[in-house]
């Protein structure tokens, strides 16, 4: 199968995990030992309320299911891989280096919003007994999950998730699924981020550092503040980015040089493979404060962005990251535990120090990750 570049597109520490990432483990053994996981369906329906409030009548544990998008694929791919029949993209081999390996089998149907190319007699031959959308709530939404059932006479429901409404996002998914327990160690995961990211921020002394995040090739588009592509930013760090017409999408909004400069931040992100091995030899570059000081860091990515690209649940990986970073002080967890346990639940892969390492080289002080 020729792999193109998706359309989703975006040793061991020695302190032990936090209670919470204990807990999420017995969570976790618990949701494999239940019996839960079923390769066939139980007889019957069940009706579930989505997230716009429509009743539906959905399989009472169906076995094959299908993405509208790719939020709704990490999601589905965290918690029931094994359920689905189609992709909204394909997948890198660099990306499925981390992902379980039937993903890269999956006829490719793209999306509903976004890139706007769903193709429906794609997912029909897939044969799914239920589509899924997850993400953001368009004024639509309603009329748009109709419109999907109207045309492939497949229940289609809608689940609202947001950045701190993720955990509900997957007990709600774990209920439609019939995994019930596996959905309650990812939120259980989540929660725990959450909480210890609100911690760190309560604890802060002053204010809190300056940023931008730049993207692309030339690091000359930002990652706006007060856009939902930059919500972890935003919290975490005094986002500089502030333009007029922000734009929510994950390319940002173009700028200049001379703009950037006059933001002048404390720290500069750049996103991957974009400016960060030219920016400490370029001659306005080099004029910024944080390319002096050595505060520039290149957003860690694999499979996804850790800050977005897509905006899903890999920016909980950028919460650890961006703590750990800015407040080395407060962030007294072991990143490289917390980002190890997440790879188990959230990919299914065992993330070794070697590979996590290499995911971080451009994203850390050195000896922060520890």
């Amino acid at each position: 199968m020729k792999k193109r570049a998706m359309a989703l597109t975006g040793g061991p520490g020695k302190r032990p995990p936090k209670a919470w990432l204990l807990g999420i483990c017995l969570a976790f053994l618990l949701a494999a030992c239940s019996g839960e996981k079923k390769s066939e369906p139980q007889a019957g329906t069940k009706t579930f309320t989505d997230s716009a409030g429509r009743r539906v009548e959905v399989p009472a544990a169906p076995a094959k299911v299908s993405p509208t998008g790719a939020l709704a694929q990490m999601y589905l791919a965290a918690l029931a891989p094994e359920l689905l029949v189609t992709s909204a993209g394909t997948y890198t081999p660099e990306q499925l280096a981390y992902l379980p390996a039937q993903l890269a089998s999956l006829p490719m149907v793209g999306q509903f919003y976004g890139s706007q190319d769903l193709n429906l007699e794609t997912i029909a031959n897939a044969g799914p007994q239920l589509i899924i959308d997850i993400g953001e709530a368009k004024k639509t939404i309603a009329q748009d999950m109709d419109s999907i059932t109207g045309s492939l006479a497949i229940p289609a429901v809608h689940i609202t998730a947001t950045l701190r409404s993720t955990p509900e996002a997957f007990r709600s998914l774990g209920r439609l699924l019939d995994r019930e327990a596996q959905g309650e160690a990812l939120a259980q995961y989540c929660e725990g981020v959450l909480s210890q990211t609100d911690r760190i921020m309560a604890q802060r002394e002053g204010d809190k550092p300056s940023i931008l995040y730049c993207l692309g090739d030339s690091g000359l588009s930002v990652l706006a503040a007060t856009t939902f592509h930059a919500e972890v930013l935003d919290y975490i760090a005094g986002n500089m980015a502030a333009v007029d017409n922000p734009a929510s999408r994950g390319s940002g909004n173009e700028t200049d040089l001379e703009q950037i400069l006059l933001w002048n931040p404390d720290y500069i992100l750049f996103s991957p493979k974009g400016m960060y091995s030219q920016a400490a030899a370029d001659p306005v570059w080099s004029q910024l404060k944080a390319i002096r000081r050595g505060t520039y860091y290149e957003a860690p990515a694999g499979p996804y962005n850790w800050l977005g690209m897509p905006p899903s649940i890999n920016r909980y990986l950028g919460m650890l990251w961006l703590t750990k970073l800015l407040y080395p002080d407060r962030a007294d967890f072991d990143l490289y535990e917390q980002v190890r346990e997440y790879y188990r639940l959230f990919y299914h892969h065992d993330l070794t120090q070697d590979e996590f390492e290499a995911l971080t080289a451009r994203s850390l002080p050195k000896e922060a990750g520890r």
